[in-house]
């Protein structure tokens, strides 16, 4: 018999495409059971005050039902608003349920997790027998993803030149807008690399970006052929066929997520950086993806002489931790 895992989901879709990478590698060994959870405005509540009675800031009609008498065997909280949840649900289990954590919560109740899984970038704010330390983060790439992204992608792009090389733009940040400066830094990036090996590109912004950044970088390169998909378009989001069909990729620092999908590809990858809007934790990720030889900063070399130093995967060594639990 499967054991269980519950995976609590909330809002925020960066660290469940870090959840489902995982689960993914996990699925032929546990029964797998996503919930959902809804906050209310109590969510933004500190930890160890939300620790005092474990679902205040949780709108528990509008979430999935947290009540059981089976209680799993592993829960997998992903961000610092699920950890009071987990918390709650292994007191709730009498210690049956381990639980693990994605990202660094804060201190409260650390040491009753069972596993905390932590970027190398955030290496030496906790201590802890329990902590994991990671290239990045996890994440949904797979040799099996790519091939069924490609299957249904390819013909989509199949009218422009080749080299394809995707751009994903990402945008302002907590305290550390996407400027119009760096919108022009990106395109001139852009343009830089398409000079490197000519082709098309394939380019997708975010919420973050900002209309007004988005418009510079789109008027920079309009002569370069390009499939786009903004921010806001109501057509089918073929992120998945951007990374499983190019050939070069070029993605902002800004997201943990996009930068490490794309080293999860395997191909060439170049990181923007900007100026003066990464924070110094961002930096030290993006670094760690250079000192990796999983990608090379924008500004430095010739993307179509940077080879890979493979795929970037911590899906993998997670789900064998989990498994060790």
């Amino acid at each position: 018999m499967k054991k269980t895992i519950w995976a609590l989901f909330d809002d925020r879709m960066g660290s469940i495409g870090q959840a489902k990478g995982i689960l993914q590698e996990l699925k032929n060994d546990f029964d797998i059971v996503e919930k959902k959870i809804v906050y209310t405005k109590f969510a933004a509540l500190p930890n160890f005050i939300r620790g005092k009675n474990f679902l205040i800031g949780v709108d528990t009609k509008a979430s999935d039902s947290l009540k059981t008498n089976d209680y799993p065997d592993v829960v997998l909280s992903i961000s610092r608003r699920t950890a009071p949840i987990a918390l709650w649900l292994k007191r709730k289990s009498k210690g049956k349920t381990k639980i693990v954590q994605l990202m660094l919560p804060g201190k409260y109740g650390l040491n009753e997790m069972d596993l905390v899984v932590i970027p190398e970038h955030d290496r030496g704010k906790v201590e802890g027998n329990n902590l994991m330390y990671i290239t990045g983060c996890p994440h949904r790439i797979t040799e099996s993803s790519l091939a069924e992204a490609r299957e249904k992608w390819e013909k989509e792009f199949a009218h422009l030149p080749r080299p394809l090389t995707s751009v994903f733009v990402g945008g302002s940040i907590k305290n550390k807008p996407f400027t119009d400066e760096n919108a022009k830094l990106l395109a001139e990036a852009i343009a830089k690399v398409q000079n490197q090996v000519s082709g098309s590109i394939l380019i997708t912004s975010s919420r973050r970006t900002g209309k007004a950044a988005e418009d510079i970088i789109m008027e920079k390169i309009k002569d370069i052929p390009s499939y786009t998909y903004l921010w806001g378009e109501k057509k089918e989001n073929p992120i998945m066929g951007f990374y499983a069909c190019a050939d070069y990729i070029i993605v902002t620092g800004d997201s943990v997520s996009m930068a490490c999908e794309s080293c999860g590809t395997g191909k060439p990858v170049s990181v923007f950086t900007g100026k003066g809007w990464l924070t110094s934790k961002h930096l030290r990720f993006v670094k760690s993806l250079v000192d990796g030889k999983y990608a090379i900063n924008v500004n430095e070399g010739n993307i179509a002489d940077f080879e890979p130093a493979g795929k970037l995967n911590p899906s993998v060594d997670v789900a064998e931790r989990i498994r060790k639990l």
